[in-house]
């Protein structure tokens, strides 16, 4: 805002950017899809790859630092989206696509609404179940200290659908069928 109170040509800019992406998000305009697969050989941020071939266990050439709690049963693949992304970008995290460390990056799905045991198609191949929240681990504190209490809380942890907070740390999920996915694969919930 200029000294004089009027908005300045980037605040109009942002402001007009908040209010399509909130005319998006309210709406559903955008059919859920992919918009970036992500990998990295340990650590934060995962980066974008053409296409990724999905296991049961990993997208192939992912890797993670800490065995101990990535990897697991159940967590082949970490989903986050691109409105949270947005949204915290907005309360002044400097993150970005693969930023968290997600394997899959999507557009046109309300994480809050996603619920466990929901299964999902990605592209024309693969099949995967939501099997839990992410809970977040403290290697994404480079992009702010408060991004934590940001994302998750303990109602999230509990499992309580009604926390503001719910789906705000992403999910993971299990491969029920492999394949390959793509940037711009639409995503269907099949259940």
């Amino acid at each position: 805002m200029t000294s004089c109170g009027h908005l300045s040509a980037s605040d109009k800019i942002a402001s007009a950017l908040s209010l399509l992406y909130l005319h998006r998000k309210s709406f559903s305009l955008v059919p859920p899809h992919l918009i970036q697969v992500n990998i990295s050989q340990g650590g934060v941020p995962k980066y974008s790859v053409p296409e990724g071939r999905v296991t049961l266990t990993r997208v192939e050439g992912d890797d993670w630092n800490d065995k101990k709690f990535h990897g697991l049963p159940g967590q082949a693949i970490c989903l986050y989206s691109l409105e949270l992304i947005a949204e915290l970008t907005r309360e002044g995290f400097p993150i970005f696509p693969g930023a968290l460390g997600e394997n899959f990056t999507t557009e046109g799905l309300e994480y809050h609404s996603v619920r466990i045991g929901e299964t999902w198609r990605v592209g024309n191949e693969v099949v995967i179940r939501i099997t839990k929240v992410r809970g977040p681990c403290r290697t994404i504190t480079v992009y702010g200290e408060g991004i934590l209490r940001a994302i998750y809380d303990s109602e999230v942890k509990r499992g309580n659908v009604h926390s503001p907070k719910w789906g705000r740390s992403g999910y993971y999920a299990e491969v029920l069928r492999e394949g390959t996915v793509r940037p711009g694969d639409p995503i269907t919930i099949l259940s």
